[in-house]
């Protein structure tokens, strides 16, 4: 599967990942999570990145910035490297704490923004043994949570200085209430996982802001990025189809249908065609018998955690996405 593109310029936001080793924890005490935001608030510092939200998890972080220099990679690389070598020091050990490279999403600010920030803010109760429990509960955990940046959004006396609340605040007119409410709402109605309607495993973002960034990135005098561009590009979904059906030695027939004995192999194209066309889930699950969106969405998301554990899941769905990145 080629490499997600490393797209940067002046003022761009980025929805930025991390996890430890064999999603090993990457914080053994509170005196890590602390070291952590030092070096963090340092990083941010030196290289000028605005912080607008974050969130400490046992085994990986999430970081919403906006990089003013277009220096994501910079800073980044200068922020892992000092909490690692802190953190092996501190606990007497070496080698890597995270699991590879950093993930990093552009996002498109006005449209995208708001709701990712509400996405890392939920995270303590999104996952684990906290979201089964009432809305009030969650609620209640949540205001207790210290390792993200909620606090400063629901209270000014809780503000970090490092932190810049205004981008996001401003799209409720900057208020807190509405920010609490639009947290509590969450909770209580659901809300939307972005991540299905990320592009070329880099960008977040409408058609007109995709485009713009094709732009960009046509100009550019870098040729890692410029063959880059046909993650961009669309493919017929029958194309995709075909190729996966090829590559399993099965009928495009069986492959679609709504009940199938080969159920990984149909949310492989299923994740390809999202993947390489600009088609809606819906769309998908009309070509795979008539099957709801959601089904589509929760088989997307069940591949993509059998392929943390599955390495031949894993290989097969690289091998198809690079050869169709090669059309």
């Amino acid at each position: 599967m080629a490499r997600p593109l490393r797209i940067a310029y002046p003022n761009a936001y980025y929805h930025v990942t991390c996890r430890g080793n064999d999603r090993r924890a990457i914080f053994k005490d509170d005196g890590d999570r602390r070291l952590f935001l030092e070096k963090l608030k340092t990083s941010l510092e030196i290289y000028g990145v605005k912080l607008h939200a974050y969130v400490l998890m046992s085994n990986h972080f999430h970081l919403l910035v906006e990089t003013p220099k277009a220096n994501l990679a910079e800073f980044m690389r200068h922020f892992n490297i000092s909490y690692t070598g802190s953190y092996n020091r501190r606990h007497k050990r070496i080698g890597h704490l995270y699991q590879g490279r950093y993930k990093a999403i552009v996002v498109e600010k006005d449209s995208y923004l708001l709701e990712l920030s509400r996405y890392v803010h939920l995270n303590p109760v999104r996952v684990g043994p906290y979201r089964n429990r009432s809305q009030n509960e969650q609620l209640r955990i949540l205001d207790k949570y210290p390792w993200s940046s909620l606090a400063g959004y629901g209270s000014t006396k809780e503000k970090q200085s490092w932190v810049s609340y205004d981008e996001v605040l401003g799209q409720l007119g900057s208020s807190r209430r509405k920010y609490r409410e639009f947290i509590s709402d969450g909770l209580k109605r659901g809300y939307a996982t972005p991540w299905d309607e990320v592009k070329g495993q880099s960008v977040l973002g409408n058609e007109k802001f995709l485009e713009k960034l094709k732009d960009r990135i046509r100009k550019t005098r870098s040729r890692r990025e410029q063959p880059a561009l046909r993650v961009f590009e669309t493919i017929d979904a029958g194309d995709v189809l075909k190729s996966v059906s090829r590559y399993f030695r099965i009928t495009e027939q069986e492959l679609s249908k709504k009940r199938t004995l080969h159920r990984d192999y149909r949310a492989i194209a299923m994740e390809l065609i999202h993947r390489h066309t600009r088609i809606s889930q819906e769309e998908i699950g009309k070509r795979f018998g008539n099957i709801d969106y959601s089904t589509v969405s929760r088989e997307r998301k069940r591949l993509r955690d059998k392929m943390e554990s599955d390495q031949s899941i894993k290989r097969s769905v690289e091998a198809i996405a690079a050869a169709l990145d090669q059309r």
